[in-house]
């Protein structure tokens, strides 16, 4: 018998305090207390236990349970007895339970997100969900398989290289028995373009072209015992090459390819990280609407759904471990672990090309071993995948010349001048030093933002006052520091979604960072996404922004449209509306307010609508009441 996968996702019983309920899984206990900024984040340790039967399997069959990801520490019972243990929240893990089982069977997986100094993360600017997130499955196999015991591995090692035109595909198999193993590549149609023993060879070759053209091969493996097929797996494979070039950016398959994009977590409003397929490619679809080249996967492992989303839309992915904010000796070598587990599950994805070994390290004070966990940390990258370079996200505190920095083949930095500190400008002054003084390095931009609620506005946005207005202020300003230095390898807005941090409080909203270009619930496109999509996007589109401040004061008040597709025309009340300046993508009007003033924006045929109110005296609901706390997260996460 080949290969069965059998879904254990329904019908669990989940204990919590000595409380139980049913539930399914994807799941977490803090879908609501960790969003809510109160007292009631609960970190700590639940049980969930199902039943199932044997299942059909014979005598050269073994029987694996397969967790996607259960988040952070967690021992797996069957029957009473352990199967596995795994400590470490965003990677796929497996046990061998064949021995285990009996005709009636009971499947008890006990999980933390209790605070230890021996599992990353720690301390960082985001909820620690507790739960079996991702799909839980048995799998029936035969005893002369690929192996399932490699580092949650499918088995299989893809290279593929282009040269003189030709795709080269060198396979390497893991297999657990005997067997030899054979090979088949289909194209995007299922067509056999190759076949055979490694390495394979494609005239020809379709690239693999970001989001221009993210054409995908598919690489079936069979492993063959006396002339029988045992076992079969298959992956996407994109042909492709890139690199990063210290004075022209990154280079895909030999063409400047400016990689302008965003950051992303996981999870959702009411949902946690306990996410479907289908809030995975809603998430796509959007990033895709932005315009976005490319996405840095923060700050852990992400659902293998997600990259494969990612290959099949053309995103160029930083893929990273939760190594972030605070150094812990005892936690070397779970952050060792991390990343075996992130490249070896990960290696065969054509959409990832770097690899991050930490993020904001130095942001708490740090000791000798620091440094060198970095540089043994990297030696790891290194020997695991040697083709693909290495990445830091360096807090904005560290300096250029921290050691730390040059770790790693390309260096990144999280710049929040303009939010944090003053000063925006600094964003480009601090790339120029580095640029400057370290030539040889590619240097990105792997973090910038600044706080937005969709319900906050002023006339006269300033930092700190987290209104939709100062966003795009911001926004522009770093747009245009960007767009003059085209040698910045990436650049990745914090964040394309809102999410959950249950230790801040900000905006009038706790327990939530609001930086993203889309709320935490997916409903609203801040006027921030039109901005990039203006720059970003060749789907042709307008749109007004400033729609939710409706009730103005002022006499003259701004208007500002976004749209790629040329000259835009305002109107209001039916008057034309003389634009005032213009980058080709942002049109700023000053329009002297009636009492109601319908604005009509055009471009050719694509047009948009709103309608502005004159009020007396400014609306209170658009200003924030109540302090906020940039750092409270600090004392929640630790």
């Amino acid at each position: 018998m080949m290969r069965k996968v059998i879904d254990l996702n329904k019908g669990w019983t989940f204990t919590k305090d000595g409380q139980s309920v049913k539930v399914d899984v994807p799941h977490t206990w803090n879908n609501i207390d960790g969003q809510d900024g109160g007292n009631d984040y609960c970190r700590t340790t639940c049980t969930y236990t199902k039943t199932f039967p044997r299942p059909d399997c014979g005598e050269d069959e073994r029987v694996y349970v397969e967790f996607r990801g259960v988040n952070s520490q967690s021992v797996v019972n069957v029957n009473g007895k352990e199967a596995v243990r795994h400590n470490g929240g965003y990677s796929t893990f497996r046990a061998d339970v064949t021995e285990l089982l009996d005709d009636e069977n009971t499947l008890e997986v006990i999980v933390s997100n209790e605070a230890t100094e021996e599992v990353y993360p720690q301390t960082a600017d985001f909820t620690f969900y507790g739960g079996i997130y991702r799909d839980v499955s048995l799998l029936t196999v035969n005893k002369n398989r690929f192996d399932l015991d490699y580092y949650g591995g499918n088995g299989i090692k893809a290279d593929a290289d282009v040269i003189d035109g030709k795709g080269i595909l060198t396979i390497t198999s893991y297999i657990s028995g005997e067997g030899e193993a054979t090979y088949a590549l289909k194209d995007a149609d299922g067509r056999t373009v190759a076949s055979g023993a490694s390495p394979l060879t494609v005239e020809n070759v379709h690239l693999w072209q970001g989001v221009d053209d993210p054409y995908l091969y598919t690489l079936e493996a069979e492993l063959v015992v006396d002339g029988k097929t045992t076992d079969k797996v298959s992956c996407n494979v994109g042909f492709r090459t890139f690199k990063v070039d210290p004075k022209k950016g990154f280079i895909l398959n030999g063409k400047p390819y400016p990689l302008r994009g965003v950051c992303r977590h996981q999870d959702r409003l009411g949902l946690g990280n306990a996410l479907t397929e289908k809030e995975h490619e809603e998430d796509a679809a959007l990033i895709k609407e932005v315009g976005a080249t490319t996405i840095r996967l923060a700050h852990y492992q992400h659902d293998q759904y997600f990259y494969e989303l990612c290959d099949k839309y053309g995103f160029v992915v930083w893929a990273e471990i939760p190594y972030i904010s605070r150094h812990m000796e005892e936690a070397n070598d779970n952050a060792l672990e991390q990343m075996r587990e992130l490249i070896i599950q990960n290696y065969n994805h054509p959409c990832i090309v770097t690899w991050g070994i930490s993020n904001e390290i130095t942001m708490k004070k740090g000791n000798g071993d620091r440094y060198a966990f970095h540089k043994k940390l990297n030696a790891l990258c290194k020997q695991l995948d040697p083709k693909r370079p290495t990445v830091i996200a360096n807090f904005v505190m560290c300096s250029i010349w921290n050691k730390i920095s040059h770790v790693t083949d390309m260096a990144s930095f999280n710049l929040y001048y303009g939010w944090y500190a003053p000063f925006t400008f600094m964003t480009g002054v601090v790339l120029d030093w580095f640029h400057f003084f370290y030539g040889k390095t590619p240097v990105g931009l792997s973090e910038y933002g600044a706080e937005c609620m969709p319900t906050l506005h002023s006339a006269r946005p300033h930092r700190g006052d987290s209104t939709e207005e100062y966003h795009v202020l911001y926004h522009e300003r770093i747009l245009k520091i960007i767009e003059k230095r085209p040698w910045i390898w990436g650049t990745h807005v914090w964040n394309m979604f809102d999410f959950a941090s249950d230790g801040r409080n900000h905006g009038g909203d706790p327990g939530k960072n609001h930086k993203g270009l889309v709320t935490f619930d997916r409903k609203i496109k801040k006027d921030s996404f039109y901005l990039y999509k203006a720059h970003w996007s060749k789907e042709p589109f307008i749109h007004i922004s400033g729609k939710r401040y409706a009730n103005r004061a002022e006499k003259v008040t701004t208007v500002r449209v976004f749209c790629n597709a040329g000259e835009v025309k305002l109107t209001n009340n039916g008057k034309d509306i003389k634009c005032k300046k213009t980058d080709g993508k942002d049109f700023v009007f000053k329009v002297r307010l009636d009492k109601v003033n319908e604005l009509v924006a055009t471009c050719g045929e694509l047009k948009d609508s709103c309608t502005l109110c004159k009020v007396d005296v400014p609306d209170d609901n658009y200003r924030l009441h109540t302090k906020s706390n940039n750092y409270s997260w600090e004392k929640k996460s630790k």
